[in-house]
């Protein structure tokens, strides 16, 4: 069993330490223990290649995801043609080179534990 170093941390995303807002989304960010831990909210009609590629100025996400849905559905295209939809209860693993949209009348609600540390960062 691997051994957690350092002192216990207890944040809540009831107050997060940084809020970065991207047309039709939020993330909102937390660090403990040296690790960054995001919550992204998407909003019907946010779509990555739309809403956040202008700040990205790449061609696809390159931000590698670990992430637990919590809500509303995601549409994920990875860059090699493969599409699947993640669901309230999902656990996904998305790596550099994809687009994600929302489906359906519901916001997209997930926490990452990868990829949001940079994401949405004008660059």
């Amino acid at each position: 069993m691997e051994k957690i170093l350092g002192k216990s941390e207890l944040k809540s995303f009831h107050k997060p330490e940084e809020i970065r807002d991207v047309p039709s989304g939020k993330i909102e960010l937390l660090t403990l223990g040296g690790a960054t831990v995001g919550r992204a909210t998407f909003q019907p009609g946010w779509k990555w290649s739309t809403s956040v590629k202008p700040l990205a100025k790449t061609e696809s996400c390159q931000a590698p995801h670990f992430q637990y849905h919590v809500a509303g559905i995601l549409h994920v295209r990875m860059d090699d043609g493969t599409e699947y939809e993640c669901k309230a209860g999902d656990v996904s693993l998305l790596p550099s080179g994809h687009d994600a949209w929302v489906v359906g009348k519901e916001p997209v609600v997930v926490v990452d534990f990868q990829g949001l540390h940079d994401y949405a960062k004008q660059h």
